[in-house]
């Protein structure tokens, strides 16, 4: 049943409020108002809205959340209780910015979400196309699943089915780059010369650090020295699919890599701390400048993995370093075959080791 509320404005004249509030099992379920300058238009909304929730699925209806897709991602992001990380917040973010996120998520068809792909297409690649529409899909979902929008499920399969059939995305194919021993020295050279500035940053160490470790370069900023034991170390957060945060694993630490952290001064509760953007740029920047292609700073853990390999580690060896759970992410190593250590007697590592 509706009340009728009326409240003195500061122009002097008088606000009519009319509410609808209806109880399911001893709850409220149910809650409208709107304002009138007149009581009998506030009268005439309440019965004319009563008969419409009176009508069969009308008001099943009415508790369906509203909103647009902007609106969800918005609260997506807000009761997440992961973490989702700073790339899937800036996917979620350039989501927001198409026509696409204006629309209410009841009128999205897969037609729309094919088009919002064929636009994110004209300036990226398709494998990077198929991850942000990982991560719309992961929005639909729970959307229609904990807060019941009416969201067609096969709208997903078929945008999926159809974007695939175009090219418009694609699988992320499996990188094999490693860098040269050459590579390596140019960038040691590089480094070192730049770290006897003030307050420069070690990267000469944290590439030792990261090639020998075979440790992701987020994992590397998150190490402190009290997860430093002998011959191993605590891995923070390690990234696993569907778990992240407070997913701590013990890896085993090659003499190399240990002696590299060791060698770092105890200056923060970190071993290294730096930040992943400043080790991002820094390395960016200096294959630029030395005209090294295509390398990037994640080819130094598929480089100490595939030493690992070489020196004729077994799969269960290698994967208690590199922390794999399953031991098939190992398999795309198996073509190596032992051909020793191409970084044995390496020039650089008594500089990165030495206090």
């Amino acid at each position: 049943m509706g009340t009728i509320t009326a409240r003195p404005r500061k122009d002097g004249t008088t606000g009519y409020t009319a509410q609808i509030k209806i109880k399911r099992g001893g709850r409220f379920v149910f809650s409208q108002a709107q304002t009138f300058d007149r009581e009998a238009a506030a009268k005439a909304w309440i019965k004319r809205k009563e008969a419409e929730l009176a009508k069969p699925g009308a008001l099943d209806a009415a508790m369906k959340p509203k909103g647009t897709l902007s609106d969800t991602i918005d609260e997506y992001l807000r009761l997440s209780r992961k973490d989702i990380g700073k790339t899937k917040a800036q996917v979620l973010d350039t989501i927001k910015g198409h026509d696409l996120a204006s629309k209410a998520l009841a009128d999205i068809r897969s037609q729309d979400v094919v088009a919002w792909a064929r636009w994110l297409g004209e300036t990226r690649q398709p494998q990077t196309v198929q991850n942000y529409v990982s991560h719309l899909s992961a929005v639909f979902s729970v959307a229609r699943a904990a807060w019941g929008h009416d969201i067609d499920r096969n709208i997903m399969r078929d945008a999926n089915e159809t974007m695939k059939h175009f090219g418009i995305t694609s699988k992320s194919g499996k990188r094999d780059r490693r860098p040269t021993v050459d590579e390596i020295n140019r960038l040691m050279v590089h480094f070192v010369d730049r770290a006897k500035r003030r307050n420069s940053m070690p990267m000469h160490r944290v590439i030792a650090f990261a090639l020998y470790s075979s440790r992701r370069q987020e994992e590397i900023t998150r190490i402190t020295w009290a997860d430093l034991e002998e011959g191993r170390v605590m891995v923070r957060d390690m990234k696993n699919p569907g778990e992240k945060v407070g997913n701590d694993v013990w890896c085993a630490l090659v003499p190399e890599a240990e002696a590299i952290a060791r060698a770092m001064p105890k200056q923060a509760a970190q071993i290294f701390p730096f930040s992943t953007d400043a080790i991002s740029a820094a390395f960016t920047r200096a294959c630029k400048v030395l005209d090294i292609a295509d390398l990037h700073f994640h080819d130094l853990r598929h480089e100490g993995a595939s030493r690992l390999f070489e020196m004729g580690w077994t799969i269960p060896r290698v994967a208690e370093v590199t922390g794999h759970r399953s031991w098939q992410s190992l398999q795309r190593y198996s073509h190596l075959r032992q051909t020793g250590d191409k970084w044995d007697g390496w020039e650089w590592l008594p500089v990165v080791t030495a206090p």
